[in-house]
């Protein structure tokens, strides 16, 4: 869902918004999620996502571009920013979300091989270990991959390479500590 026609001063719940008016400031909040920001270096039209694992099965980034194209932006002239969010050594899913996960946000199916030269390990609720067959889940390549299909240049895409989870001291992280604190990210047009 996008916010549209907001009122200055008003929030919303959504997981994207569209600025089309210059000097404009658009905030997200995330932890574990990406916040992925679009900039029109022609028309200082500008956008912000916040994206997870169901965001990417639902295709916001390629709906987020439709709405580009009705402005009328060129793909050359859509800037993109994923920033720090979890990695994929953090974020372990069973087996069947991720045969799921791919099988929507890629259009493919896949065979999960599992190894067995491990064990992964998970936090419980109590923050205790427990053993299970878990997978790693990367929603950077996975966002990344969905922009170059929307024809978005490679030169014109940056991804942060910093985890929400590891850095600690930096980030909040839900799946790290199950907080309900957030970090706040802007685009400025």
């Amino acid at each position: 869902m996008f916010g549209s026609h907001l009122k200055k001063g008003t929030k919303t719940d959504a997981d994207g918004l569209v600025g089309n008016k210059c000097s404009q400031n658009l905030w997200v909040y995330t932890a574990d999620c990406m916040p992925i920001f679009f900039a029109d270096k022609r028309t200082r039209n500008v956008a912000t996502l916040h994206c997870g694992r169901k965001g990417l099965e639902k295709k916001i980034i390629k709906n987020l571009v439709k709405i580009f194209d009705t402005f009328g932006t060129s793909r050359d002239d859509l800037l993109v920013a994923i920033g720090p969010a979890i990695s994929k050594e953090n974020y372990l899913v069973d087996k069947m979300t991720l045969k799921e996960f791919y099988r929507k946000a890629e259009n493919k199916n896949i065979t999960v091989k599992l190894t067995k030269t491990k064990k992964d390990l998970c936090f419980s609720d109590s923050n205790h270990f427990r053993e299970r067959n878990l997978n790693q889940l990367d929603l950077k390549r996975s966002a990344y991959r969905q922009l170059l299909n929307e024809n978005i240049p490679y030169t014109n895409i940056d991804i942060s390479n910093l985890c929400t989870y590891k850095f600690n001291t930096e980030f909040y992280s839900w799946r790290r500590n199950k907080t309900i604190l957030r970090q706040w990210n802007l685009i400025c047009s």
